[in-house]
């Protein structure tokens, strides 16, 4: 059974901004817009950057495998191939990573490459790949 797209609307500070990230780096195909937001097409999710300014960034950090998570963050699970070809594209921009591209809970089940970024308005982004997908919701 394939798993509907989800739908996410989040808070930016800046549409022109958002759309150079989300639309220009993330390579996220637009949808509809207004003067007030933008759809995004995140990998056949809807995501939609409401402007909101003030209202933007993590409220926390949870510590997870010895690094501070930020609370909330939103992103994807990728296919290994995928998320090797973002980090590394990434990097090659200059991304200021909160947690550089790594592997976390390393030969332990649900092990899982991870990295975690902000967008310009400081709404915090996780993409993560398993090499075993049956690992996802492992224990």
């Amino acid at each position: 059974m394939p798993i509907p797209p989800f739908h996410l609307a989040f808070p930016v500070d800046d549409l022109a901004k958002a759309r150079a990230f989300y639309g220009g780096l993330l390579d996220c195909k637009e949808g509809r817009c207004s003067e007030q937001w933008i759809d995004f097409d995140f990998h056949g999710h809807q995501i939609v950057a409401h402007l909101a300014p003030g209202k933007t960034g993590d409220a926390a950090s949870n510590h997870v495998d010895g690094h501070g998570v930020p609370v909330p963050h939103f992103g994807l699970v990728m296919s290994m191939q995928d998320w090797e070809a973002l980090a590394a594209k990434l990097k090659d921009a200059g991304t200021e990573f909160v947690i550089e591209p790594t592997i976390r809970f390393r030969d332990r089940p649900g092990e899982q490459a991870t990295m975690f970024l902000r967008d310009p308005s400081g709404n915090a982004l996780e993409f993560k790949a398993f090499a075993d997908m049956t690992q996802i919701f492992s224990k």
